[in-house]
């Protein structure tokens, strides 16, 4: 199936899986889980980091081991986060300040989500082994993911 066939059915199964839910924890667990079984090996790590203070902490992933804390404006989601935008990085060797949590990883995606006024609390990290494996599309379905959980998990 071609990526957008695959994320129409990603975001099909995304909120009728999380609406009725309210543990935080619960709702990225089972999204980052929809994600990788959806895309497969089109992402090889996939997962949330959430603010706490001054860094992201990591939270529910699916995939290889990873970095537990990143600080703001660090690296590709510490950068997604102090910008609060999304971040296409065809090849993250050549992102300046990349923090390699896996030498696997090749190309990224980071989205943030934001609460009602708009602050960012957390954001969706998608990696792949391939370069350039995100484009636009990514984003602008990786955003609607992203919508529909911050709205279940920050009620707004």
């Amino acid at each position: 199936m071609d990526k957008e066939t695959l994320y129409k059915e990603l975001l099909s199964r995304l909120e009728p899986m999380i609406s009725c839910e309210t543990n935080a924890v619960s709702v990225m667990a089972n999204a980052s889980a929809l994600m990788r079984e959806v895309m497969g090996e089109r992402f090889f790590w996939t997962g949330f980091y959430t603010v706490n203070g001054d860094r992201l902490e990591l939270g529910p992933f699916q995939g290889t081991s990873a970095c537990y804390r990143i600080k703001h404006g660090r690296g590709v989601c510490g950068t997604a986060w102090a910008r609060n935008e999304t971040l296409v990085v065809p090849d993250v060797e050549e992102f300046p300040g990349h923090i390699a949590c896996s030498s696997l990883s090749r190309s990224e995606i980071v989205v943030p989500m934001t609460d009602a006024t708009g602050t960012v609390q957390s954001v969706i990290d998608v990696d792949s082994r391939e370069l350039g494996a995100f484009d636009d599309v990514d984003a602008r379905y990786l955003n609607e993911a992203a919508a529909i959980i911050a709205k279940v998990i920050y009620r707004s």
